[in-house]
C-alpha cells in the first residue's frame, strides 16, 4: 500500500470514484494489503504485524470492508517462515500464495500433487487458529514462457490474420492448450492459476490486455472442437473460493520453507546476514517506535502538541513499514537505495524525539532540554561528555520492572549518581583502551531500576573529592597477575585460555553447570564461481569456496577490567576484529560485544565473517532457531522434513535465519546465543554453533542487485552483541524468552542538563513513573500500546511462551488479566476485540474452512469479551481497540 496510497492521494475525485466503484463491484481486488510485501527471513514478528496493520488500516479507511484483502500474497520473498503463516491466519486471511520455494521441494510437490496444502503456523495455538491454506504458484510470479507481452518483453504479439507473414495465432493456441494441460497435472482441482506479469511490468497495460483478450477468445473458441479448457480473468480470492468449493481433503505442512535454493549450489542464505548495519538500525528503530507509540498513548494529546513542537509517530511507523520490504531489511538493495532506507528511518526518528520530549515533560512535570544520544554504541554523547551536572531519564517499554546498566561517555573524574529518591547509588568510571580511541575515553556506569512501562530519572554530578563511599575510582586495564584469566558474578563464570586469550569455558554457578566453550572469529572465502557452478556469493546468495573457514586469528591480545559494576575481557583479534566479553552484577548471561570491519579485501578475496562457538555437546546433527522472534523450530544438518535433500552446498545449505536466537542441546544442557539483529546461523558439526556477523563481496550474484555487496560508508564497520546463556534444558526457555524480550524492547535513555522548570505552574514533579497500576506477569508481553484515534488506543497482549516450554515456573500456563484498571493514565470506556491486524471485529470475523487428511477440526468459538478477565493461552496474541479517557492528573 506504500505506493498505492501515494498514487491515491494524487488522483482527482473523479478517478477515485471510478476506483471505488471497481472495488465495490469486486472487479478490483487487493491482495495481501500490507504497506509492503515484507521479507520473511530477516524480519521480527512485531514489525511485520505493524506494517500489515498500517496497510490494512489504509484500505479499511479508504474502501471499508469492500477493500479488505481475503488472500495473503507473498510471491517474491526468498523463503517463507512458519510464523508468517501463523500471523496471516490470525489476521483473518483465507489463504496464502507464494512464488518461491526450493527447486527440489517444488519438483517433489509437483509429482505428489502437493502444490497446495494447509500450513500449520503454530505448534502451540489450537487448530485451526494458525492454519492457513497455502498454494505454490506454477511460475514463481512470472508468465509462462513465450507469453509475456510487455514493453520489457521480447515475445511476439498474438497475430490472428492468416494472411500476415507473422501469423502465429494457431501455434500459440496449441502451445497454450498443451501448457494448461501440463500445468493442470500438478494441481488437484479443475482450476489452475497463471500469473501474467512480472517485475516492473504494466507500464503500458494495453500491450498486456490487448494480447490476453485475443488469447482468451481464441483458446475458448477451441471448446467447439472438444477442448475442455476455459480461460478467464480472475483474482486470487476467486481462485481460492473455487478450491474451497471442491470439498477436498488437504495434506498438512508443519515446518517452513527455509532455506530456499533456485538451483544446485544456489542457496539464498546470504541475505540473512547482508548489510548488518542496516539490520541493526531497523531493530533499534522498532525499539524506538514502540517507545514512541507507548508514550503517545500514555500522555494523550499532550504528546503531539507540547512545548517542544509537534510530535508524531506516523513518519517512523511508515519508514519502519517500508524497511520490512523483502529487498530492504534483507540487505538486498543497491548501495544508494540502502542509504535512502537509512535516511527514511532517520527522518522518522526526529518527530518521535519531539513526541518523547512532550510526553516525558507532561508525565514528569518537568520541562528540560532533552538530548537523544544516538551513538552510545560507539561511546559518543556530547552532553554527558561536556557537562558536570545532568539528568538521565530511562524509559522502560517492558511490562515488568527492569534493572538496566547505563553507560555514558564522560570526562575524567569521580561522579555522584542519585536515584529518583535522591539516594546515592554505586557508580564506576571505566577507562576504555587507547587502542580503540585516540585518547583516554572514560565511561560512567550505574545500574538503574525502572518500573514497568515507565521511567526513572537519575541525576549525575561530577564531584571534586574522592572521600565519598565506594565510588570505585576510574579503573584502568591491567594484565592478570596470575595465569588464570576469568570474569564472574554470582551466576556466571567465564574462563579464558591464558595463552591464546580465547574463551574456553562457561560455568553456570547457580545451576552448577560447566561447559567447555571455545569462541572465536573466522571467515569464509566467498566463491566467484568454480568448475561445479558459475554461481558467486552475493547479497542474496551465500556460497563459500571452501567448507572450512579461515581463523581471523588463532589468538587474541587481551586486557582485563574489573570494577564493582562490570568485569570485562577485551580481546583484539586483528586490526579489523575485536570483542569485549562482559559480565554485570546480577546478569545470568554472558555478553559478547563484537566489532568487525572494515573487512580487508586487498587480497581480492570476498569474506564472510562468522563468530563460532565450539563445545563437546553431543547434539546429533540437530540445532534450533527461532521463527521471526517467536516460536522455535528444530533443524537437522543436511535434512529437510518433507523431502529427500540432495545437498550441493554443505555450508550454505545448512544456514537458517536467526532473528533472535539459536541454540544447541544434548538433552541436559543447552547453550543459547541471542542476537541483536537478524543473522544467518547454523551448526555445521556436533556441539558447534555459528553466526554470520558481516560480509563483504567483490562480485554480484546475478539476482538483481547488479553490484557487489561492499556495504560502503558507515556500514563497513559494524558493532553488535551476542548474549550467551548456559542452562539446564528445563530452565532454558525462561532464560531466553525473557532475555529476548528485554533485548528487542530495551530501555530508552534520554539526557538533559541539570536545570529544569515545571511543566506548568503548580505541576508536581515526578522522578519515577509507571504507566501500569501493576506490572504484567513475566509470561505476558505488551506487544502494542499505540494511539488509534483522537480518543482511542490499540492494545495487543501476547503470551510469549510456547506450550510445555517452562513447567517449573508455570510460565507456559494460561494467564488471565484484568484490563479495567491496568493503565495509570487513562480509563478504558469501551473495549472491542479484533483480529491481529485490527481491521475486523473478532466476534464477526470468519475464514474459509478446510478439511485435512488428518481428520476434522472444529473451529473454536471466540470467548465472550470481559475486560476484567482476559485470558491468554500459550503463544496467543489478543488485539483490542479501546475507547479511552485520559486522566487530568496523569
Amino acid at each position: 500500500m506504500a505506493f498505492f496510497s501515494r498514487w491515491w492521494r494524487q488522483q482527482t475525485n473523479a478517478t477515485q470514484e471510478v476506483v471505488w466503484d471497481l472495488v465495490r463491484q469486486g472487479r478490483l481486488e487487493f491482495a495481501n494489503g500490507g504497506w509492503v510485501m515484507n521479507d520473511e527471513g530477516a524480519t521480527h514478528y512485531g514489525a511485520t504485524v505493524d506494517q500489515m496493520t498500517l496497510g490494512l488500516r489504509f484500505l479499511e479507511d479508504t474502501f471499508g470492508n469492500d477493500g479488505r484483502p481475503r488472500v495473503a500474497w507473498h510471491i517474491d520473498p526468498f523463503g517463507h517462515s512458519r510464523e508468517q503463516a501463523s500471523l496471516f491466519a490470525q489476521m483473518g486471511f483465507d489463504g496464502f500464495f507464494i512464488g518461491r520455494l526450493d527447486y527440489q521441494d517444488k519438483n517433489v510437490r509437483k509429482k505428489k500433487q502437493e502444490m497446495e496444502q494447509v500450513w500449520r503456523g503454530s505448534a502451540s495455538l489450537k487448530p485451526p487458529t494458525a492454519d492457513l491454506f497455502t498454494g505454490v504458484l506454477p511460475n514463481n510470479y512470472n508468465p509462462p514462457k513465450d507469453l509475456c507481452w510487455d514493453m520489457l518483453c521480447v515475445d511476439k504479439p498474438v497475430v490472428e490474420d492468416p494472411q500476415s507473414p507473422e501469423y502465429n495465432a494457431q501455434k500459440l493456441v496449441n502451445y497454450f492448450l498443451k501448457l494448461a494441460a501440463a500445468q493442470g497435472k500438478y494441481y488437484r482441482t479443475n482450476h489452475t492459476m497463471m500469473t501474467m506479469g512480472s517485475d516492473f511490468q504494466y507500464e503500458n497495460a494495453n500491450l498486456w490486455f490487448k494480447n490476453l483478450d485475443k488469447l482468451i477468445q481464441l483458446v475458448n473458441a477451441q471448446q467447439a472442437n472438444g477442448s475442455r479448457i476455459h480461460v478467464l480473468y480472475s483474482t486470487p480470492a476467486c481462485y481460492l473460493q473455487e478450491l474451497n468449493k471442491a470439498k477436498l481433503t488437504w495434506s498438512l505442512k508443519e515446518d517452513d520453507f527455509f532455506p530456499y535454493a533456485d538451483g544446485p549450489n544456489m542457496f539464498w542464505t546470504g541475505y540473512f546476514s547482508s548489510r548488518p548495519a542496516l539490520k541493526r538500525y531497523e531493530r533499534l528503530s522498532y525499539n524506538f517506535l514502540q517507545v514512541c507509540n507507548q508514550l503517545e498513548a500514555l500522555a494523550g494529546p499532550a504528546a503531539n502538541e507540547g512545548p517542544y513542537g509537534l510530535g508524531d509517530s506516523a513518519p517512523l511507523n511508515e519508514a519502519m513499514a517500508v524497511l520490512q520490504h523483502h529487498d530492504a531489511v534483507s540487505g538486498t538493495a543497491k548501495q544508494h537505495v540502502t542509504y535512502d532506507y537509512a535516511r527514511q528511518l532517520a527522518a522518522g526518528w526526529r518527530p518521535c524525539e519531539v513526541l518523547l520530549s512532550n510526553a516525558l515533560s507532561r508525565l514528569s512535570g518537568y520541562k528540560a532540554a532533552f538530548s537523544f544520544c544516538l551513538k552510545l554504541n560507539i561511546s559518543i554523547c556530547p552532553l554527558s561528555k561536556k557537562l558536570a551536572h545532568f539528568q538521565v531519564t530511562i524509559y522502560n517499554p517492558l511490562g515488568r520492572k527492569v534493572n538496566h546498566m547505563v553507560r555514558l561517555p564522560v570526562s575524567k573524574g569521580i561522579f555522584n549518581v542519585k536515584d529518583p529518591n535522591g539516594k546515592i547509588v554505586p557508580s564506576s568510571v571505566v577507562v576504555l583502551p587507547s587502542s580503540q580511541y585516540p585518547e583516554d575515553h572514560s565511561e560512567l556506569l550505574f545500574s538503574a531500576s525502572v518500573p514497568a512501562v515507565g521511567f526513572s530519572i537519575y541525576s549525575v554530578a561530577r564531584v571534586s573529592g574522592s572521600n565519598l563511599w565506594d565510588h570505585t575510582p576510574k579503573s584502568r586495564f591491567r594484565e592478570p597477575q596470575t595465569r588464570v584469566l576469568a570474569i564472574e558474578n554470582e551466576y556466571i563464570r567465564a574462563i579464558f585460555n591464558p595463552d591464546t586469550g580465547l574463551l574456553m569455558k562457561i560455568e553456570n554457578l547457580e545451576q552448577q553447570l560447566v561447559l567447555p566453550v571455545k569462541q572465536s572469529f573466522f571467515w569464509y572465502e566467498a566463491s566467484i564461481g568454480d568448475k561445479d557452478s558459475s554461481q558467486a556469493s552475493g547479497a542474496y546468495i551465500f556460497r563459500p569456496s571452501q567448507s572450512e573457514p579461515v581463523p581471523v586469528s588463532r589468538w587474541a591480545q587481551t586486557h582485563l577490567v574489573k570494577t564493582a559494576l562490570v568485569q570485562e575481557v577485551h580481546q583484539n583479534f586483528s586490526a579489523w576484529c575485536s570483542q569485549v566479553v562482559r559480565l554485570y552484577p546480577g546478569q545470568r548471561h554472558l555478553e559478547l560485544e563484537w566489532t568487525v570491519g572494515p573487512i580487508p579485501t586487498i587480497d581480492n578475496w570476498g569474506k564472510e565473517v562468522i563468530s563460532r562457538f565450539d563445545t563437546p555437546l553431543r547434539t546429533e546433527g540437530q540445532f534450533y532457531t527461532d521463527s521471526n522472534g517467536r516460536e522455535i523450530l528444530k533443524r537437522r544438518r543436511d535434512y529437510r522434513p518433507t523431502w529427500q535433500l540432495n545437498q550441493t552446498e554443505p555450508v550454505a545449505g545448512n544456514y537458517y535465519p536467526v532473528n533472535s536466537r539459536i541454540y544447541i542441546t544434548d538433552g541436559y544442557m543447552q547453550l543459547t546465543v541471542l542476537t541483536d539483529r537478524s543473522q544467518g546461523g547454523s551448526s555445521l558439526s556436533d556441539g558447534s554453533l555459528e553466526l554470520m556477523v558481516h560480509r563483504k563481496l567483490l562480485v554480484d550474484d546475478e539476482r538483481g542487485v547488479g553490484e557487489p555487496l561492499l556495504d560502503e560508508g558507515s556500514g563497513e564497520w559494524v558493532r553488535g552483541r551476542h548474549l550467551v546463556l548456559l542452562d539446564q534444558v528445563n530452565n532454558a526457555a525462561a532464560g531466553h524468552r525473557l532475555l529476548a524480550e528485554k533485548e528487542v524492547l530495551a530501555p530508552q535513555v534520554v539526557l538533559s542538563p541539570g536545570g529544569s522548570i515545571p511543566y506548568y505552574s503548580g505541576a508536581i514533579p515526578r522522578t519515577q513513573f509507571s504507566g501500569l497500576h501493576q506490572p504484567l506477569p513475566p509470561s505476558v508481553r505488551l506487544l502494542t500500546l499505540a494511539r488509534w484515534g483522537p480518543k482511542m488506543v490499540l492494545l495487543r497482549l501476547e503470551h510469549q511462551f510456547a506450550v510445555g516450554e517452562d513447567s517449573g515456573r508455570n510460565l507456559s500456563s494460561p494467564v488471565t488479566l484484568d484490563l479495567q484498571n491496568l493503565f495509570a493514565t487513562f480509563i478504558i470506556t469501551h473495549l472491542q476485540e479484533t483480529t491481529l491486524a485490527a481491521n475486523q471485529p473478532r466476534a464477526s470475523a470468519s475464514r474459509l474452512k478446510w478439511t485435512l487428511n488428518t481428520g476434522p477440526i472444529s473451529s473454536p468459538t471466540p470467548p465472550k469479551l470481559n475486560p476484567a478477565s482476559i485470558t491468554l493461552q500459550p503463544m496467543e496474541i489478543r488485539t483490542f481497540v479501546a475507547s479511552v479517557k485520559w486522566k487530568e492528573d496523569s
